[in-house]
């Protein structure tokens, strides 16, 4: 039974543990923009999340080809968890961006719609 599960998680594994090499590079960009953004003020405050991000790639790669390798299925779990705790930062993230941009957009429009110069009155000749 242990030798069937063993293959079994053998199996599963290998697709994502042939992906190793973009699991890696994507974690080394990850942390060289978070190292980057810390060179900054304000990115100071958010550094930690494209680093944090990486590492959890790195883990992920290597419970994977651990999992591949052994057909260890604890390793494969683990591997799994880090991946959902990577891709729930990366939607949380880019809810968080797109939020941000549409508040941005609406007070870009606003702005250009009722700001200063605009209408009767309101250009640097005093209006018609």
């Amino acid at each position: 039974m242990e030798n069937e599960s063993g293959t079994l998680i053998r199996r599963l594994a290998t697709p994502l543990a042939e992906g190793n090499f973009w699991l890696k590079l994507v974690g080394v960009l990850l942390i060289v923009n978070g190292v980057l953004t810390a060179l900054t003020i304000v990115g100071l405050l958010i550094a930690w999340l494209p680093i944090w991000m990486g590492v959890l790639l790195f883990q992920a790669s290597g419970a994977i080809s651990q999992a591949r390798d052994q057909g260890d299925e604890t390793a494969m779990i683990r591997g799994q968890q880090r991946l959902r705790t990577f891709f729930t930062i990366s939607g949380v993230l880019t809810l968080i961006i797109l939020v941000i941009w549409l508040v941005g957009m609406v007070f870009g429009i606003g702005g250009m719609m009722f700001g200063p110069g605009m209408g009767p009155g309101g250009g640097p000749h005093g209006g018609w």
